[in-house]
């Protein structure tokens, strides 16, 4: 291990999805900030930093992600507001707590050669479930 150097790096990456639920494919730009980093082999840790949005990895499939999206809303409807307790806080998003427990709240992926160790089909994506505000997500690259 001699002449290895430990190289790190985060970033916040900032997202506002226009409607109450929304899923945004960030492989690319997770991808872009590993090439910044300049780690050839290491581990990247992006999570959602908010408590009702999500990061997860699975197939950039239009059929999927709409199928995600009825099944979430089917285990966890929005409405009505007053079957969730938290929603008697006046918050109206007890639903999208639940769908952020089930999504997961961050991914590491395996940095080798300098590029994302994922498998085939694998993608990185946000998902929000109580949108029309900024959230962010947090990227750590660590590696040499």
């Amino acid at each position: 291990m001699l002449g290895c150097v430990m190289k790190s790096l985060t970033k916040h990456l900032w997202f506002e999805i226009p409607s109450r639920r929304g899923f945004r494919n960030i492989t690319d730009t997770v991808e872009e900030l590993v090439t910044d980093s300049g780690v050839q082999e290491g581990l990247v840790l992006v999570n959602a930093m908010h408590i009702t949005a999500s990061v997860y990895i699975n197939d950039d499939e239009g059929g999927l992600l709409q199928d995600y999206d009825d099944w979430l809303e089917e285990l966890a409807p929005h409405e009505p507001i007053s079957r969730y307790r938290h929603n008697q806080t006046g918050e109206d998003n007890g639903d999208a707590h639940l769908k952020r427990q089930i999504m997961g709240r961050e991914v590491v992926v395996a940095i080798t050669e300098g590029k994302l160790d994922l498998g085939p089909w694998e993608q990185i994506f946000y998902g929000e479930f109580d949108g029309r505000r900024r959230k962010r997500v947090l990227v750590k690259i660590i590696g040499e």
